[in-house]
């Protein structure tokens, strides 16, 4: 399916996908605490000794021997806002189909936002989303109706389809405005690969403050191709490396490089996990050749604290 030709039905392929991305993932939990996530309630919660016992879920505890309460859905009031980067570097690498097992960053980043966005609409929650690059492209409150969850999904399908030529990264800017935006504690999501020039890594931690100075949690989902970004596995023929946000390219043998990039890439990863943690923002990577469950899993521990 080429993706010239699933513009007009791409909605409808990324909402299915979502849905079957989340429920692989609801039956890969039947071991969990998590274990009875369904329509009839909206979640467990640890039980906490002093709260009332009415709504212990005894059947869990006879095989957990851990006692948690059923959460229901008129109790939640949890709002969340999505942030996706649709800057060029975002769009790699080509991306000829869309499906669960071939994706770009970009379309890694919707599937899984619509995967969320799935789960938050089960438990009755407010999302909104944003999109951006070196521009705002679209801004949406957050709200729960379906008319409010289908028009995310549409923006969510049209940044997939896009294709943003030397479209550059400044997330700093964009978090800024989110962050004056949003008046109500939320839970914030972050799709970015984190490709900026140092001297914006030093303002988008800043930005990422500011939306903790406003009580949200933030959750940054660290976007990558692991096998060509960090660990540069291409093979040893000359070829021309193109950055995509400027347009500027060298020609080299991968080999002759590829233990000194590693290196300068694993340092760089590493020192961003320890920035996030200095300023209590949750760093998770997804690596786009890996499945949704860890960006699922951190949603549904993340809720646990927040709710």
């Amino acid at each position: 399916m080429n993706l010239s030709e699933v513009k007009s039905s791409e909605i409808k392929n990324l909402d299915l996908l979502a849905k079957q991305v989340v429920e692989g993932f609801i039956t890969g939990m039947h071991k969990s605490p998590f274990h009875g996530f369904s329509a009839e309630f909206a979640e467990h919660k640890i039980y906490n000794q002093g709260e009332s016992t009415r709504h212990i879920d005894w059947k869990l505890f006879a095989k957990t021997d851990k006692l948690y309460t059923k959460r229901y859905d008129d109790e939640t009031n949890l709002r969340c806002h999505i942030i996706v980067d649709n800057s060029s570097s975002m769009h790699y690498p080509k991306m000829d189909s869309f499906s669960i097992d071939s994706l770009n960053k970009i379309g890694f980043s919707a599937l899984a936002s619509a995967a969320l966005m799935h789960m938050l609409k089960k438990q009755r929650d407010a999302v909104g989303l944003s999109v951006y690059s070196d521009s705002y492209d679209f801004y949406a409150p957050e709200k729960g109706s379906e008319r409010h969850h289908q028009m995310l999904l549409n923006q969510l399908s049209e940044a997939v389809v896009s294709k943003p030529l030397n479209k550059k990264t400044e997330t700093y800017k964009y978090l800024h405005l989110i962050a004056e935006k949003i008046h109500r504690r939320s839970m914030i999501f972050l799709f970015t690969d984190m490709f900026q020039t140092s001297e914006d890594e030093t303002k988008l931690f800043e930005a990422l403050r500011h939306l903790k100075y406003n009580k949200h949690e933030v959750i940054l989902f660290h976007v990558i191709d692991k096998e060509k970004e960090l660990k540069f596995d291409f093979d040893n023929k000359p070829k021309k490396f193109v950055d995509v946000e400027t347009g500027e390219h060298i020609n080299l043998y991968a080999d002759s490089i590829k233990e000194n990039y590693n290196t300068a890439v694993s340092d760089y990863f590493s020192a961003l996990r320890l920035k996030c943690a200095q300023y209590k923002i949750k760093y998770v990577e997804a690596d786009i050749n890996n499945h949704f469950n860890n960006v699922l899993t951190t949603y549904m521990v993340e809720r646990q604290k927040f709710v």
